[in-house]
């Protein structure tokens, strides 16, 4: 795991705690670890809050991941999208994607 990005599954919420940068940088590198621990859940619960900088590619990251949970036939619900993110969202018409609590 980079130290630039953190992951983690909290097991006693079942929540998914995503940190630090979510950018051209690390994005590839989240891409496997993620889908690991997306793999053994019944449903996708993404905390963001912890998101420190984001760019296109984090938004793009949020993407593949409903489309992964949809191919699973997973519900996915993010929650404290950082503002960044949501400004590049709403700026290229993606903020009706993003299934938010």
């Amino acid at each position: 795991m980079s130290e630039l990005y953190s992951l983690r599954l909290d097991d006693m919420t079942g929540l998914f705690h995503v940190g630090g940068e979510l950018t051209f940088a690390t994005v590839k590198d989240i891409l496997e670890p993620a889908q690991i621990l997306f793999d053994s859940a019944s449903e996708l619960d993404i905390d963001l809050t912890d998101v420190i900088r984001s760019d296109s590619a984090g938004l793009a990251l949020l993407i593949n991941w409903i489309r992964t949970a949809k191919i699973d036939n997973k519900k996915i619900v993010f929650h404290n999208i950082p503002a960044q993110m949501l400004a590049i969202a709403n700026a290229s018409g993606l903020d009706e994607l993003l299934p938010i609590t």
